[in-house]
């Protein structure tokens, strides 16, 4: 089966095409700057050299189609396909699943206006989501949609963990909890960490996905049961330009003292804080570490602060799990940062951690970063969110396609 892979934002749609099970990315690329008169189309075919188009793109659905062309365009030299028809499956990112998908669905009428419904737990994430899954049906009509959610691994967390210290009228009434994110990289890590220690048992991991979001979870065997974002991906560690952790007190003195509106105080904690609002240069920890070395006490005092926090969490879900079988670093910073990573391992020793430093320098793709000697093994792991996606999309086709019991 091919499957056609969608994460549609507010001005992009990221895409790849699979062929399954063998798992093979026959292409793969983005739209950016929809809505726009410029906009960027980047299309990549493993063996050939990446195609660009810029041309006005208003919508999703244009986006798209503009894709689904250059996936059977043999003049152009594009194509991986020789008939559009061949797709026999669309995944599609979801951010936010709210209390109602678990897992992955098929999607219908009924999920759509669920997901619309949810609009209000995910405003600049579900809505876009939603115009990707309409394009794709309006475009490839018959063809199975289904929807893949980020807060689905965490979905089993214990109540004890998703809920917050508030009157639970709160919860009852508006569904405030914890949800966390970034799920089908935490589950994409958590299952390759599995496999490398041997596939059997329930072990115990700790996945840190660092990018210019980011999150840890804490999962167990084969699910999360406790994750750092919360009811927002805005809680937790501290990350690019979003403030991570904060004393809602400390909020509400700042509002009260600087006169600020509810839209000044969201800006403040999603977009100046993080990275940013402590080095008060840069949010990019490429730029923050160039700073460091140079001497730059801001800089500096980012990394410091970044890298203890996620040590914090690491301890607290240490304990969570009680014990850990393995530490996993995935996402942009997680992958590519060798002295973050040793930055966080220096702290762990109490936990048997034992970081090789020659490894962890020299870590390229997926790799063991740890000494033999080290009780807990340390992995880096690139994530892989979309697989998790299309591996999704053939089950619940094949499970929605399944003769029930006694029919046939």
């Amino acid at each position: 089966m091919k499957v056609f892979v969608l994460n549609s934002g507010s001005s992009s749609v990221k895409y790849k095409l699979y062929d399954m099970p063998a798992e093979t990315v026959l292409a793969s690329g983005q739209v950016e700057r929809i809505g726009m008169e410029d906009a960027l189309v980047t299309h990549r075919v493993p063996g050939r050299e990446p195609y660009q188009l810029q041309q006005e793109i208003l919508d999703h659905t244009t986006a798209i189609q503009q894709v689904l062309r250059l996936l059977t365009d043999q003049e152009r030299g594009t194509a991986v396909l020789e008939r559009i028809d061949e797709i026999g499956a669309v995944g599609h990112r979801v951010v936010h699943g709210g209390e109602a998908f678990q897992e992955s669905v098929l999607v219908t009428p009924e999920v759509k206006a669920t997901i619309r419904e949810l609009t209000e737990l995910a405003p600049l994430h579900n809505p876009h989501n939603l115009s990707g899954i309409e394009a794709a049906e309006g475009l490839l009509p018959g063809v199975p949609q289904v929807a893949v959610f980020d807060t689905a691994f965490h979905a089993r967390m214990p109540q004890h963990a998703y809920l917050y210290a508030l009157p639970r009228l709160l919860y009852e009434r508006y569904a405030v909890r914890r949800y966390g994110f970034h799920g089908s990289s935490h589950r994409y890590v958590a299952e390759r960490v599995r496999t490398l220690l041997g596939g059997e048992g329930t072990p115990k991991i700790i996945t840190c996905h660092l990018g210019n979001g980011a999150s840890i979870a804490a999962v167990l065997g084969d699910h999360s049961i406790d994750t750092s974002m919360g009811f927002t991906p805005l809680e937790g560690l501290m990350m690019g330009t979003r403030s991570g952790d904060v004393d809602a007190g400390a909020l509400l003195y700042i509002m009260a003292r600087e006169e600020l509106s509810l839209a000044e105080a969201d800006a403040m904690l999603n977009k100046h804080s993080g990275l940013l609002g402590i080095s008060g240069t840069a949010s990019d920890m490429r730029e923050i570490e160039a700073g460091a070395e140079q001497g730059d006490e801001g800089a500096a005092l980012a990394l410091e602060m970044f890298t203890y926090r996620i040590r914090k969490y690491i301890g607290a879900y240490a304990a969570a799990l009680n014990g850990v079988d393995a530490i996993a670093f995935t996402a942009g910073i997680g992958e590519h940062s060798p002295r973050v990573r040793e930055m966080v391992c220096a702290g762990l020793t109490y936990l048997g951690v034992e970081l090789d430093p020659e490894a962890n320098r020299q870590a390229k793709g997926e790799a063991l970063i740890s000494t033999p000697a080290s009780r807990v093994p340390v992995y880096v792991i690139p994530t892989d969110e979309e697989v998790v996606i299309a591996r999704d999309t053939v089950a619940v086709v094949a499970r929605e396609r399944a003769p029930v019991a006694g029919q046939g």
